[in-house]
């Protein structure tokens, strides 16, 4: 989504813009049952952070008291510069929210639905940072134009889902949480979806904080990973750090003279290097497995399964060191 005005803040100074997300020791407790217990945080503004963990492990708690929805049982949290649970409306137009479902206004337009709550923000617009959206270029990038003009109630459940993103990032939010986007998408859709979350991410200097069960998207999207187990974080970084931190090794296989070869190693690149060094052309069908994502996600989610989340979490910390 290009606009001719340049990305930036709105209320805010220079000196503290950079740090978006700060929490220090969040505590979560339910009746009798700690959900967080002692989560610590840091986002820095820009890019796609990605929050994974296994059904009750607490994300949506996590994700729902940054938004300002829930309060919290202890600790500290500040979110582009304030406490979400007494942020301002001017605070709360900096931020855009995606929920997993929203269904209201079924006799609206999506064009009339997204004027009107455009007008929310333009109270809130800056000269950095120009609110709301183009409602015509807003329904061309997720892919409504054809529809604009026809009943919210007649568009099927992909659709909709379209309209819960645009719902959410009218307002050219700073801050973007995204709760299971893709659901209901079809290929096609969640291909385009990608594209705009790199839109914003890029073009908007937008932080987004997405939340998803797909894995392949999670690696596709983010440029930050964390995965949350035993209420607190026992993995922080790229799909690739990751990767190296719990599986440490890579696998290469190879042919040579009709033979097949498989070797283990550390450091992936320097190994096929030597291989082609020694035996050049006569290498063939050369592949380099790593991890993926999803191997070293069910390897850190097994752990805690077994019982093994401080010795997880013991991994994270000496790998951050």
């Amino acid at each position: 989504m290009q606009t001719n005005d340049q990305p930036g803040s709105a209320g805010a100074t220079s000196a503290d813009t950079d740090v978006v997300i700060e929490v220090h020791d969040l505590h979560m407790r339910y009746g009798t049952k700690d959900v967080l217990t002692g989560v610590d945080l840091e986002v820095h503004r820009g890019g796609v952070m990605c929050l994974l963990g296994p059904n009750g492990a607490g994300k949506t708690t996590t994700i729902e008291i940054l938004e300002g929805f829930r309060s919290r049982t202890s600790g500290e949290v500040r979110v582009l510069g304030a406490d979400p649970l007494h942020a301002s409306e001017d605070w709360r137009a900096r931020t855009g929210v995606v929920l997993q479902s929203w269904r209201d206004h079924p006799r609206w337009t999506p064009r009339r639905l997204l004027t009107h709550l455009g007008g929310f923000y333009q109270p809130y617009s800056t000269p950095e940072r120009t609110r709301p959206y183009d409602v015509d270029l807003l329904l061309d990038t997720v892919g409504l134009t054809e529809l604009a003009d026809q009943k919210i109630a007649t568009m099927s459940g992909g659709q909709r889902r379209r309209l819960d993103v645009a719902v959410g990032i009218v307002g050219r939010p700073e801050l973007l949480f995204l709760d299971e986007p893709t659901a209901g998408f079809d290929p096609h859709a969640r291909r385009e979806f990608h594209h705009l979350v790199h839109r914003l991410s890029d073009l908007e200097n937008t932080t987004i904080m997405l939340t998803t069960h797909d894995l392949d998207e999670a690696e596709k999207l983010a440029d930050r990973i964390l995965i949350l187990a035993g209420g607190r974080f026992v993995a922080d970084g790229s799909a690739e750090q990751l990767a190296r931190q719990v599986a440490g090794e890579s696998e290469v296989k190879w042919s040579r003279d009709g033979e097949r070869f498989v070797h283990s190693t550390a450091d992936a690149t320097a190994f096929v290097r030597q291989l082609l060094t020694q035996y050049g052309e006569d290498v063939t069908d050369l592949e380099v497995h790593r991890a993926s994502l999803e191997d070293t996600y069910m390897t850190l989610v097994q752990q805690h399964e077994a019982g093994g989340t401080g010795a997880a979490a013991r991994l994270f910390e000496e790998a951050a060191r």
